[in-house]
């Protein structure tokens, strides 16, 4: 059986998703619903608050067995949520061929590995590549959710 996901990366993404229980586009075009879910939704779709708690659980246990896929050393529960939250917002692909899952197969200091959060901070928006302070403020706390510094 898969191991769940802490409720710290739950709360992680809930906050910087934001709860919407009626579909929206996100500022990358992409339709959105619940806490960021986008897999088959459709603008004027409108869901509950449950519906909403059942897609993150599916959608951050998706991310979460992607990493346990990609990551060949043994995870404490918050550096796995932290990451699963960096694949539930960039998708398996970009921590795939990131020097961050390479340092930490690697064995490499942990501190070496959380320093790479901050590199994942741009977005394209309206055909531009730029910095979103969002984006800047949730690798900060994936950082910190990694490195157990979570308060």
């Amino acid at each position: 059986m898969t191991r769940p996901v802490p409720p710290a990366a739950l709360d992680l993404v809930k906050h910087f998703e934001g709860l919407f229980l009626g579909a929206y586009l996100c500022p990358a075009g992409v339709p959105t619903i619940g806490w960021g879910h986008t897999k088959g939704v459709k603008l004027g779709q409108r869901i509950t608050r449950q519906q909403a708690e059942e897609l993150l659980s599916a959608d951050m246990a998706e991310a979460a067995d992607a990493v346990d896929r990609l990551v060949s050393v043994p995870l404490t529960d918050n550096q796995r949520g932290a990451l699963a939250s960096f694949v539930f917002n960039l998708g398996p692909g970009s921590l795939g061929g990131s020097t961050l899952l390479r340092l930490l197969n690697a064995g490499a200091s942990m501190e070496s590995i959380g320093e790479q959060f901050g590199r994942w901070v741009n977005a394209t928006v309206g055909g531009v590549k730029k910095q979103l302070p969002g984006l800047v403020a949730r690798r900060a706390a994936e950082k910190a959710l990694f490195l157990g510094r979570n308060g």
